[in-house]
């Protein structure tokens, strides 16, 4: 593999007819180096998974761990060069470090000391805060009240809950970029300057909104809205701000201070794209899948042929229709009927939930994904759903037959439905009561005079 590698390198670059010969290695960052990384270090967690098993580890009680629980208790993540190895244990993990080393130095590899900490992911070690930043987030357990504490599986209370979140360098860093980007177009118009900041924003929220970002999307689109208003006192020093605020921001769905030119134009927010993202997996998947982020099994790759596993976890495959993609994802990979998760040589069939011949319509609300025999099991029982449903269309068709044949017979003046039922509507109001003549009562409330002018009656 060695002298593969080296005569990729030394091979030299191509382009049309014209040979560029290669004098120096890859730089440090380069395009290749992910690629030259993993080559390196693959094969560094079964060492280690192979190193903890042979260990003799106890549980609290002194009982003896078996070799597949030992296994378990030391974690292992790597991304190209960077990986952490986490256990509970200080010694074990200073071991582990020993051991990691000594693997490395075989390959002519070493850590480097400036990036390499040992730490407590909870509480101070030495002079190492708690914590530590992986591909920039801050990954960090903070102490909880015991009404607030988390459970273990065995139903022990955890005082302590684990936040992973941007780390503060890189927000930092995104927000300056920003502020750049607003200082260099201080006479560029409002389009311009939101064409450019919207990728941006966009890309960067993505990326965190799997961990506990919310507070930290708030404060940089305060931070932002500082900049901004700065911006527009630029271009108009001697204007107020009743004049700047209606011109710069607008209304739009209940916010009252969207940069925007009025027209389709408008800058993204961070909290902003971050809800928007929510609502549309609440709505396109069945269930809130939303914001949690599940780890690619060490075994798997995107060349394995597994389009299955692909599939759910990305809801999309080159080799795999499109709406088997998206219910895979939706459904996480699991057949609803038997529960069971699906395999790559499983047979999978598109069922409706409702079938259609009970009135079930074709869109993805209403289809699932099950396995051939558990859609044969289901379709049994659509049998009975298509039945009843048969039956009542039946009913309801027999009814407004008779409907049709009593407004035929009666005149809608007369009669009306209530409660199915046709009530015949009296011609008469007796709500309202009209007195008769006093002429014809016997007895008056008003005296009448007589024609003689007599005071008497």
């Amino acid at each position: 593999m060695r002298r593969q590698i080296k005569a990729w390198l030394k091979a030299g670059i191509q382009d049309g007819d014209k040979l560029f010969p290669s004098t120096e290695g890859t730089p440090q960052g380069g395009v290749i180096s992910p690629l030259l990384a993993n080559i390196a270090l693959h094969g560094l967690e079964k060492h280690l998974k192979n190193w903890i098993r042979g260990k003799t580890l106890r549980y609290p009680c002194g009982t003896v761990m078996r070799k597949s629980r030992r296994q378990q208790t030391l974690g292992i993540i790597r991304y190209a060069d960077d990986f952490v190895i986490i256990h509970k244990d200080i010694e074990i993990l200073n071991e582990a470090t020993e051991i990691t080393k000594t693997w490395l130095s075989k390959l002519g590899l070493e850590l480097k000391t400036e990036k390499t900490r040992v730490c407590h992911s909870l509480n101070k070690h030495g002079k190492e805060k708690p914590g530590f930043d992986f591909l920039g987030f801050n990954i960090r357990q903070y102490k909880t009240g015991k009404h607030h504490a988390n459970k273990t599986t065995q139903g022990d209370i955890k005082p302590y809950t684990l936040h992973i979140k941007p780390s503060k360098e890189k927000y930092l860093e995104h927000y300056r970029e920003i502020a750049q980007i607003i200082e260099r177009y201080k006479a560029a118009p409002q389009k311009a300057l939101i064409y450019k900041l919207n990728p941006i924003i966009r890309g960067w929220s993505n990326y965190y909104k799997y961990s506990v970002c919310s507070e930290i999307f708030s404060k940089i689109d305060h931070l932002i809205f500082w900049k901004l208003k700065k911006w527009a006192d630029h271009r108009h020093p001697n204007k107020s701000w009743k004049f700047k605020k209606p011109k710069y921001w607008k209304t739009i769905g209940g916010d009252n201070w969207v940069f925007s030119d009025g027209k389709k134009n408008r800058l993204i927010k961070h909290k902003k794209n971050y809800d928007e993202t929510k609502k549309k997996t609440r709505k396109k998947g069945r269930k809130n899948q939303g914001e949690t982020f599940k780890k690619v099994q060490d075994v798997r790759s995107t060349y394995d042929g597994d389009t299955v596993y692909w599939s759910s976890r990305l809801g999309f495959h080159p080799n795999m229709p499109t709406s088997i993609a998206k219910m895979l994802k939706w459904q996480e990979g699991k057949c609803p009927h038997c529960g069971l998760s699906f395999k790559h040589e499983d047979i999978m069939e598109i069922d409706h939930i409702i079938p259609r011949q009970a009135g079930g319509g074709n869109s993805y609300k209403n289809l699932q994904l099950l396995h051939r025999h558990c859609h044969d099991e289901k379709t049994w029982d659509d049998l009975k759903l298509i039945a009843e449903y048969q039956n009542r269309k039946e009913l309801e068709k027999q009814h407004n037959k008779s409907i049709k044949w009593f407004n035929e017979l009666f005149s809608q003046e007369k009669w009306k439905w209530i409660n199915d039922t046709p009530v015949l509507i009296s011609t008469c109001d007796k709500s309202h009561v009209s007195e008769e003549p006093y002429e014809v009562k016997i007895s008056r409330t008003v005296l009448k005079t007589s024609r003689r002018g007599d005071s008497l009656a």
